[in-house]
Order: structure tokens, then sequence, then C-alpha cells
């Protein structure tokens, strides 16, 4: 018996819309990396990206759990001695750019190489409701139906 091993001629992409509105960042993050890498498709092969576009709105009104929003911190570095910065997820949440917290979960949990960042550019992530993907017709997914704790009120 020999291992199945998908052809690019083989891989159909779907394009699926997730509302990230109450979710949170942490099971929102894997779910997506799960799907962006294809590994709830039969034909997964770990070399070739055969996951989906993922669309998720509202990425700006995500949660976390317990004291991280004021406790968590992001850090940067400027490329200069001494440069390191810091962020507080509360501030990047408040800012001007608040989808890139959930980018940046994302992007952690896919490995790191060509292949994942090809895999990025398969996720849009916008802070708002609004989206320009409708003429791909995007399937639904709700996340919060899955589990109880992918919520928080």
């Amino acid at each position: 018996m020999k291992t199945y091993s998908v052809k690019p001629s083989d891989i159909e992409k779907a394009w699926v819309l997730i509302d990230a509105e109450g979710l949170v960042v942490g099971r929102l993050a894997s779910i997506i990396a799960m799907r962006l890498r294809g590994k709830h498709k039969p034909g997964f092969t770990p070399h070739m990206d055969c996951g989906d576009n993922i669309v998720v709105i509202n990425a700006g009104k995500v949660v976390f759990t317990g004291k991280k929003r004021e406790n968590k911190v992001y850090f940067r570095h400027t490329g200069h001695p001494g440069g390191i910065k810091s962020r507080t997820a509360g501030k990047i949440l408040d800012g001007r750019f608040p989808e890139r917290v959930l980018e940046k979960a994302v992007q952690r949990m896919l490995p790191g190489g060509p292949l994942s960042r090809q895999q990025m550019k398969n996720l849009r992530i916008y802070a708002g409701p609004e989206h320009p993907h409708e003429a791909q017709q995007p399937t639904t997914l709700d996340v919060a139906a899955m589990n109880a704790k992918n919520t928080r009120s």
C-alpha cells in the first residue's frame, strides 16, 4: 500500500468566512491555523499548500481569557542596539490595527518557512464587519458553536 500525496492539480481551495466577535484569541487562532494548512482535509499533504482561503471579520472584537489583555506583552525590535519595544495586547486592540493580534497568533502557530509564508497569504483579517470578498461566496464557519469555551462573555 502506497502513501497518497496530493498533486497541485487536485487541490481545491474553499473560501471560509469567520466572525471573530467575542471569540477567544488562542482558540480561534488554532482553528484558523489548522484550516490554513489543510489538516481538516482527508488528503492533507505536509509539503503542499492545500488549505483554504480564510476571511476573518470583526477581528478587533476578539477577547482574551484571564488578565492577558493587560499582562500579555508583544515585543518588537527596531534593529538598533537597545531598540526593543513592547506593547500590551490591550493597547494593540485599542489602537489603529487591532487585527494584528490575531494575525500574530495565527502566524506563530504555523511552522516557520517558505510554505507557512505562502499559507499566511491565504488569510485575510479585517477589524470591522465589512470585507471585499463577497464575489467568492465564502461559506460561514460558526466557531462559537464548535465548543462552549470558544466564546467569552
